[in-house]
């Protein structure tokens, strides 16, 4: 409570304290917004402006005018515009400088597209003041440089961007950038990148925020990032966006604990009411900052993730339907072989029976159990073509790579491949099953060269 007593003595005493002028005045209400005390410099600057009217001194009371209609401008715009207004009039009174005179055009243009812009109304007023301000900046720009001239394409391209005329704003902003001095450059840029996003230029707008070079200015870096990211959601440009984030998110953090950093030296020098009224607003206002520049990065991460969950899911769902069908096809394909092999082996078992058959007639006519079964070279014939026709021309092949092979020996390979035993087949060559046994491992060493003992001759024939 003698803390808050103190702040308010303090602030009445600066109060009381008539000063000898009204520019001392405005002297001591522009010190007064250095210390944040924004109240007591408003405060000072109306008693700047009273003595100032009571002197006639008209210079320092446009000034005094001009400066309070800036602190307004930013809670009340159309106190703003009338403060400036009056400031006008007052300079027409007594003109003593170009540079002055476009400024205050420039400033009464702005509040006035403000409060058109958030009444709705028209901005033809603010089109006004400001096409005015910049015709004199044109017309003295060899006297005051691009400085004033750059300002007021500034505030045109603003306007005609509120009035979503972005060709024209776009147009101004182009003009602005091209005679911007190396101060003003970087707020010419941001004001063009924003003309060219509206334009859907997103190419040319990308341009310009990497061209931007906003060095130690943390909160120009953080607006730079932020819309690099926001141009990389526009393209699907995950990577860059994760990226521009990052580094957007970085400079929130430097911008914060900077932010931080001035308040707790602020607290070192807050004695006054008025300090610490001002402290507890831009604590608030950096708390706000704050938890909307974290709210548009969780909504920009939680976009990023949305869309990747999202691709995922899409992409498994097209590999599982891929999958699927690719198994389908595997299943036909199996289904199709395995009827092959059916067919195939059904004839196979067809010609066994049938040579079998054959042979138990003949022995039931012979007399002797010795008679062996025989074949004549065309049944010989029908049997190799039959086989080749269900096995894919295995002994046309056959043929082809052992040219040398006896029409014999080509014979037990296929009495072989139908599957028929060593018994079966030495009854109808007439011979005894060691004899068989001896000639297929006699042809499966000298004519198809396999030496390994583990291997039957079944097998060779089968890889062949």
């Amino acid at each position: 409570m003698l803390i808050v007593a103190a702040c308010h003595s303090s602030s009445d005493d600066s109060l009381r304290e008539t000063p000898d002028s009204a520019s001392a005045c405005y002297e001591r209400a522009l010190n007064a917004y250095d210390s944040d005390s924004i109240r007591l410099a408003e405060q000072l600057l109306n008693q700047a402006i009273r003595l100032a009217k009571k002197g006639n001194d008209l210079h320092t009371m446009y000034l005094a005018q001009l400066q309070l209609s800036q602190s307004l401008s930013q809670g009340n715009p159309e106190a703003a515009l009338k403060v400036a207004k009056q400031a006008l009039a007052t300079y027409k009174r007594n003109p003593d400088s170009k540079r002055n005179h476009i400024i205050i055009l420039d400033y009464i243009g702005t509040y006035a597209s403000q409060v058109a812009f958030l009444s709705g109304g028209s901005f033809g007023e603010a089109l006004d003041y400001t096409r005015e301000a910049y015709e004199q900046a044109k017309l003295h720009r060899e006297e005051l440089g691009t400085e004033q001239l750059c300002q007021t394409l500034t505030s045109l391209a603003n306007i005609h961007w509120a009035m979503e005329d972005y060709q024209e704003a776009r147009r101004y902003a182009r003009m602005a950038e091209h005679n911007a001095t190396r101060e003003l450059l970087l707020g010419t840029q941001q004001v063009l990148a924003r003309c060219l996003v509206s334009c859907d230029s997103l190419a040319a707008a990308e341009d310009i925020y990497r061209r931007m070079e906003p060095g130690n200015d943390l909160q120009a870096s953080y607006i730079v990032q932020s819309n690099l990211a926001k141009l990389a959601l526009y393209r699907n440009d995950i990577e860059a966006a994760e990226e521009a984030i990052d580094s957007a998110f970085s400079h929130a953090e430097d911008l914060y604990y900077q932010a931080l950093q001035q308040k707790d030296d602020y607290y070192q020098t807050a004695l006054q009411q008025e300090r610490d009224n001002e402290r507890l607003r831009y604590q608030t206002a950096l708390q706000r900052r704050t938890l909307c520049s974290g709210i548009i990065i969780v909504l920009l991460l939680a976009g990023i993730t949305t869309y990747i969950i999202r691709q995922r899911l899409r992409d498994n769902r097209q590999k599982l339907i891929m999958q699927q069908q690719e198994l389908r096809l595997r299943q036909q394909e199996a289904e199709a072989q395995r009827d092959q092999l059916r067919q195939r082996d059904g004839i196979i078992e067809f010609l066994k029976n049938f040579i079998l058959e054959r042979s138990t007639v003949i022995q039931k006519l012979g007399t002797s159990s010795e008679r062996h079964v025989t074949l004549t070279p065309h049944e010989w014939k029908e049997v190799e073509r039959t086989l080749n026709a269900i096995d894919g021309d295995r002994f046309i092949r056959l043929r082809e790579r052992f040219p040398d092979l006896r029409e014999e020996d080509l014979q037990l390979c296929i009495l072989t491949r139908l599957r028929l035993t060593n018994r079966a087949i030495g009854n109808i060559y007439g011979v005894s099953i060691s004899a068989v046994q001896h000639r297929k491992l006699k042809l499966k060493k000298e004519v198809f060269g396999e030496d390994n003992p583990d291997i039957t001759f079944e097998q060779v024939l089968d890889s062949l």
